[in-house]
Formats: structure tokens, sequence, C-alpha cells
């Protein structure tokens, strides 16, 4: 029997969420399995991998042949090269020792890049953070200069809506001052016109007077 290790493919739309299973190369990509050896999930920023290292490693010592992705995985995780070194064993050319010291150092060595990659991932998220918020600040600022602004503009137009009110106000008081004068003016005219009227009607007397006289 043909053996194949592969990814089944689990979780909802748009979020899959694999299984890397050991499963007959006859079978449908999603259906029956031999084995469940890992979960893998791409969802997350670094992914996160699940692997039954050993577990593969026997598969793969068995002939069973990984697809293209699966085996990435497998390299990742450090199947392929422990796969690699127990071939090595077999043949002697190294002791169970060595091959067990060198799979710890690579996988020491692993470690150490995933942390950095994790760290730095870390630091650009930080990063994107800082610039965000920055970019928020300068979006705050802005506005509460346009807001300032805008307070500006209508104190200035009430303060000159108030210096018109002040002018109107001086305006109307200077008018009924003239208009006082008018009328003082007026009843003066008036006196001098009453005063002229009763003038003959006095001169007319004295003449009768004079004659009776």
């Amino acid at each position: 029997m043909s053996v194949k290790i592969r990814l089944q493919r689990h979780g909802k739309k748009g979020k899959p969420f694999y299984w890397i299973v050991a499963a007959d190369a006859r079978a449908k990509r999603d259906g029956r399995y031999l084995e469940k050896l890992g979960t893998y999930n791409p969802n997350t920023n670094p992914a996160i991998i699940n692997l039954d290292v050993d577990g593969a490693v026997k598969w793969l010592q068995d002939g069973a042949q990984p697809t293209d992705t699966a085996k990435a995985i497998l390299s990742y995780k450090g199947a392929m090269l422990k796969n690699h070194l127990v071939g090595g064993v077999r043949k002697g050319a190294l002791t169970e020792e060595q091959a067990e010291e060198k799979f710890q150092a690579w996988l020491e060595e692993r470690a150490g890049k995933v942390s950095s990659k994790e760290g730095d991932l870390a630091k650009a998220k930080a990063d994107a953070k800082a610039k965000a918020l920055e970019a928020e600040k300068a979006v705050n600022e802005a506005r509460v200069a346009a807001a300032v602004e805008e307070v500006a503009e209508e104190v200035e137009v009430v303060e000159e809506a108030e210096a018109v009110a002040e002018t109107t106000k001086e305006v109307v008081e200077e008018v009924a001052e003239v208009e006082a004068v008018v009328e003082e003016a007026k009843e003066e005219v008036a006196e001098v016109k009453a005063a002229t009227e009763e003038a003959p009607e006095t001169k007319e007397e004295e003449t009768k007077e004079k004659t009776a006289e």
C-alpha cells in the first residue's frame, strides 16, 4: 500500500485549519486516514505547527511520501533531518548518540532562529502600533487646531457684531439728539411766528387810541 503524508483540511470557510495525516494515497484528500501526526494552523503569525516528529519519521522510514507542503512542514519541524540521521544510523555511518546530538543541536539552533523571528515580529508590531498612535495623535491635533480656529472665527464674528451694535446704538442716540434739536427749533419758529402775527393788531389798537384823544 502506497502511503502519503499530507494535509487534511478542517476549520471554517476563510480560516482553514489542517491535520497532518498519513493516509492511503488512493484515499480522498479529506477522507479516511491511517494516523494523525499533527496539526497546522496558518491563521497566526508565525503559523502554529504541532507534529509528532517520531511518528512522522516512522512513516518516512516505512516508505511514506510527503506532499510538497507536508514535506516543507516536516523539514521545518526537523522530521526530515531526523529521518536522514536515522538512515545514517542504520547504515552505520554514525551512532544513535551522535544522531541524537546532531538533532538536538539543530533543534537549539532552530529555536534560536524562531525566537529571533518572533522578536522581530514583536518589534515590527510595536513599531506599527507606535506609528498608528502617532498618526492618530496628529489627526487629533489637527482636529483640535481646526476646532480652535473655528471658535476663534466665531468669536471674531461675535465681536464684530457687538461693535456694529455699539455703533448702531451711538448713531441712534445721535439721531435722537438731532431730532430733539429740530423739535426745539420748530418750537422757537412757532413762537416767533406767533409773535409776528400779534404785532399788527397791537399797532392798530394804539392808532385808535390816539385818534380818540
